[in-house]
């Protein structure tokens, strides 16, 4: 009696299955962003998103990609109609044997089932709801269309959903046009796409197609000579977007970018970037050789480097000493207190009110609100000149300087330059007691690098998607690239005095070039900004936990990073030994004053080896 109604329910069951119609929009891709981004020399270095490439009919997919599928996932899937209870039989078994749930009996058609319909709970509820589905759907379809519909939508690492997507994805070709050793590999990789990705390890996922190999030649679907063939050619990858970890970061950034410049985007995107892989490898090698020189372990100090070119391209982008570790970009999110970088704001603001380089201003004990500035070596020097005093990083000129020419004045010049941090005209405003990033810091040092009103850093240059041009950069005109509102050859001449005289000195790389140190209240940050003819690069060196760093200070390591950056760039292969090319943003300096005992140094020698050396 129990047999029977047990009979009798499961048949009210299959039947049921059997008349359930298709619902709509089956079988179609959903819309989901996905980009793929480019280095400047068209590597693609990462991806975004989920990516879905074309939907292909049973007839666009390879045989052996298909049998492939079958030998490793679901061997008797032609033989069963939806469930198999050999199958199920032999996961039982294995499962009591091990005391564990080790197999799980599903065929192909209840993983498409599961894939579209159902919650991945492994629960005795979701396992009949899949077995009713798989009737219904092996009564709606062909086993074709069953097995082009899994494809065309199952998982296989690395953000690829759908075997199409994952060709490109991994040998950057159709899905179409894949190899035995190639469908192999993304057969073996649906199983456990995390642990066989070849992404992560290439040997254990060319193993994992080995086996697929086998099972392939057990069905009889391949011999034994195209095993051993295909054994001997393995399937190798054409993008390795975690062959470069430290890349990530500016990759994160284009993201950030790319979503804000097209909003909710359903295409599949090409980002060209402006990252310059050598440029990105020797900004990293340089962060990676000064790790540690500060503490290590829980006490390290995090390092951040930027690199752009004159117009804002960023080529390099260094967000932290392991991005395995942390992904937090200390370039772009970290917001930390500039200190005396901060000065090149004030003696714009003190340049444009009609000081010179060679005023003078006196050195002395001040208060003001209450407050004392203090300078760093404890001592005031008197009556110094302008150059002096920001070479030599003089904290009471550069009050005085903004008490005189109006600490909304400063802080104007600085939204011009591009700062949209919170900026109060507070007495310490001077000495740079708010908080911005490093990129917002550096850009603005590159529009006085450049001679424009304003710099826009950016990290893209063009977005494809559908086939077309969504996006691609322009330099700005007008406002950013108008009239310049301060004199900017006065403040060179006083940028490089900081480099050849002041606290700079240790960023000196035999090059000409201009720049300012940066110390926040006690040693908590360190930062060098500066820049050739060419370049315009930003270094921070600090704690996570905002804690103070012992014997930290802008003219030491972050001084000595830029310099050890700069020096690598100008030595590598083309440039060095050559007569750089005149660059029209470095033809204009005032020469300095020998009242300070210097010979006059120009900018003028400076060219644009950047693009000399990676044409």
């Amino acid at each position: 009696m129990l047999l029977a109604g047990a009979v009798s329910i499961m048949a009210t069951l299959a039947y049921f299955a059997y008349t359930l119609p298709l619902p709509d929009g089956f079988g179609e891709t959903p819309d989901r962003p996905s980009m793929l981004l480019k280095a400047e020399n068209d590597e693609v270095f990462a991806s975004r998103g989920e990516f879905r490439g074309e939907w292909l009919s049973p007839g666009e997919l390879p045989q052996t990609l298909r049998h492939a599928v079958v030998a490793a996932e679901d061997r008797r899937f032609y033989a069963h109609a939806g469930i198999d209870l050999r199958g199920i039989g032999r996961a039982l078994a294995a499962n009591f044997e091990a005391g564990e749930i080790r197999q799980g009996g599903s065929t192909i058609t209840q993983q498409l089932a599961k894939t579209y319909f159902l919650e991945p709970d492994r629960t005795f509820k979701r396992k009949i709801q899949d077995m009713m589905l798989a009737l219904w759907l092996e009564n709606r379809l062909s086993k074709d269309e069953i097995l082009a519909n899994y494809l065309n939508a199952v998982y296989f690492g690395a953000g690829a959903y759908g075997v199409d997507a994952a060709a490109w994805r991994y040998f950057r070709k159709s899905a179409r046009s894949l190899t035995l050793a190639e469908s192999a590999m993304l057969a073996g990789l649906i199983r456990a796409p995390s642990r066989y990705s070849p992404v992560k390890d290439l040997e254990t996922a060319q193993a994992r197609a080995s086996i697929v190999l086998g099972l392939m030649q057990d069905e009889g679907y391949i011999s034994e000579d195209e095993a051993v063939a295909s054994r001997a050619d393995p399937a190798v990858l054409a993008i390795a977007p975690d062959a470069h970890p430290g890349w990530n970061y500016l990759a994160d950034r284009a993201e950030q970018d790319a979503y804000r410049l097209l909003g909710p985007m359903a295409a599949d995107l090409s980002i060209q970037t402006t990252l310059v892989p050598e440029i990105q490898d020797l900004a990293e090698d340089t962060v990676n050789r000064w790790s540690g020189i500060l503490g290590s372990g829980d006490d390290a100090v995090e390092t951040a480097l930027v690199a752009m070119t004159l117009d804002g391209a960023v080529v390099a982008m260094v967000g932290g000493r392991n991005y395995q570790n942390s992904q937090f970009n200390r370039a772009t999110q970290a917001k930390r207190q500039p200190g005396s970088a901060f000065k090149l704001f004030v003696y714009l603001a003190a340049l444009d009110a009609g000081f010179r380089p060679n005023s003078l201003a006196v050195d002395e004990p001040i208060t003001i609100d209450g407050w004392s500035p203090r300078n760093a070596s404890g001592i005031y020097r008197g009556q110094v000149t302008l150059r002096t005093a920001f070479a030599e990083s003089i904290n009471t000129v550069a009050v005085k300087l903004t008490e005189h020419v109006g600490r909304d004045k400063v802080i104007g010049v600085a939204r011009v330059l591009g700062l949209t941090s919170e900026l109060r005209p507070t007495p310490s405003l001077a000495l740079g007691s708010f908080e911005t990033t490093l990129l917002e810091l550096t850009g603005a040092y590159a529009a006085i690098a450049a001679d424009v009103k304003r710099i826009e850093p950016y990290v893209i240059r063009e977005i494809r998607g559908r086939g077309r041009t969504l996006y691609q950069h322009q330099l700005a005109a007008g406002g950013s690239r108008g009239a310049i509102p301060w004199k900017r050859d006065a403040m060179v001449d006083m940028l490089m005095a900081a480099v050849q005289t002041g606290t700079g000195r240790a960023s000196a790389f035999g090059r000409p070039s201009a720049g300012k140190t940066g110390t926040s209240e006690d040693n908590r940050d360190g930062w060098f900004i500066g820049f050739t003819g060419d370049l315009v690069a930003g270094v921070w060196v600090g704690r996570d936990d905002n804690k103070p760093v012992d014997g930290l200070e802008g003219g030491g390591v972050p001084a000595r990073i830029w310099r050890d950056f700069m020096t690598a760039v100008y030595a590598a292969p083309g440039v060095e030994g050559k007569d750089p090319f005149i660059a029209d943003a470095a033809t204009k300096h005032v020469p300095v004053s020998a009242k300070d005992g210097r010979d006059p140094m120009s900018l003028k020698d400076l060219g644009d080896v950047i693009r000399q050396l990676f044409e």
